[in-house]
């Protein structure tokens, strides 16, 4: 079967093996004439990039790129995209990579037209509205890992640097233009993070699915992006070549992300300060947190879980999908505790006052105190 497909929802999107040959398409449909590729340090060599950064070269959009972006974005890697972008000229963003590499294309795109300061755009109240929208740049989004879903994502998750916390900064034009979503480009992911982006599509799908706020849309998303990655991910992991599996993981990225707009929770509360602290794979600690937080989550979760077990073909009810969770977690490779993923003696009070106080936090089922938080990390440290 042939999994190509254009999509209008939740923007336009190129599904299908081979689409970024319609990359330079891609830039003309979003009106942009002179873009800038903004990707990861560690792509910025790799032949996808290389022969993505051809493709708009030989259509006369020049070879422009940007690579200083950590794998935690910050507003350091902000500013520097933002003076690559209007040193060049640019009039648009191709944000290409995983999540670092399409938060902070979409964040360049943003910024490079605004005048107040970026901590200015946070996700709080209305603070979107003090943007100028008519000054954010086009962007066209390319992703290569199939987990974030960022490149239908209206936000960006930026690190800062100072108080080492991650922050939301959001706006409704972040969500690109164009979408050109390619199997072949994951290929070449590494086992370690096709399971962790996996995983984190997989904790989208979850945490969207059993959060309390009314959106049936965004249920119906969770539950097949779900059933995606119990079908497909582990046929990626295996073999990484299997276009297929590929391709249905990167659908279950665009469910996850379009379903989380229902609300995420504590796995997210939790694993944003602890990435933001000591530098983890995002997806990776969001599967370590997983497990627990389903347990601290119980009393409120059971019977939706027990549904989504049905439609999964799981047995066991809510015990019984707790234990797949753990199988699957165990079969790819993912450590146990907080403390078996390499952090030692964690900042308990710091990672719960970062918990409490982020987005993810409202979505959770179960309200978030300082003392069930505390216990509930204790629990994922091990």
């Amino acid at each position: 079967m042939s999994i190509t497909a254009n999509w209008s929802y939740p923007t336009s999107i190129r599904f299908g093996a081979g689409r970024i040959s319609e990359i330079a398409e891609a830039c003309a449909s979003a009106g942009i004439k002179k873009p800038l590729l903004v990707t990861d340090r560690g792509l910025a060599s790799m032949d996808i990039t290389t022969k993505t950064l051809d493709l708009l070269e030989v259509a006369g959009l020049g070879r422009a790129i940007f690579a200083d972006v950590d794998p935690n974005p910050n507003e350091k890697n902000a500013a520097a995209g933002v003076k690559a972008f209007k040193d060049g000229g640019h009039d648009g963003v191709v944000a290409f990579g995983g999540g670092s590499g399409l938060d902070l294309g979409k964040l360049v795109a943003f910024l490079a037209g605004q005048t107040r300061p970026l901590w200015d755009f946070e996700d709080i109240g209305d603070w979107w509205t003090r943007a100028d929208a008519d000054a954010i740049a086009p962007i066209v989004a390319v992703p290569t890992t199939a987990g974030t879903g960022s490149e239908v994502g209206r936000a960006s998750v930026i690190t800062n640097s100072v108080t080492e916390e991650k922050k939301i900064i959001f706006h409704p034009k972040f969500l690109p233009a164009v979408v050109i979503c390619d199997p072949k480009l994951t290929v070449g992911m590494p086992n370690f993070i096709t399971a962790g982006t996996g995983l984190d599509a997989f904790a989208h799908c979850i945490e969207a699915f059993c959060s309390p706020h009314y959106h049936p849309m965004s249920q119906g998303m969770a539950l097949e992006g779900m059933r995606l990655v119990k079908e497909y991910l582990p046929r990626a992991y295996a073999d990484g070549t299997d276009i297929e599996a590929r391709a249905h993981m990167m659908s279950a990225a665009i469910m996850g992300a379009t379903a989380f707009q229902k609300g995420l929770g504590a796995i997210h509360a939790l694993s944003h300060p602890i990435g933001a602290m000591y530098h983890t794979h995002h997806g990776t600690t969001n599967a370590v947190c997983m497990p627990t937080v389903l347990q601290f989550n119980r009393p409120a979760i059971e019977g939706v879980i027990e549904q989504a077990a049905k439609y999964l073909d799981i047995s066991g009810g809510f015990d019984g999908f707790c234990a797949y969770v753990d199988e699957l977690n165990a079969s790819l490779g993912i450590p146990k505790t907080l403390t078996a993923l390499g952090i030692d003696a964690p900042d308990v009070e710091r990672i719960v006052a970062g918990a409490l106080t982020d987005p993810s936090t409202g979505g959770n089922p179960i309200k978030m105190t300082k003392e069930n938080t505390t216990k509930l990390l204790l629990e994922i440290i091990g």
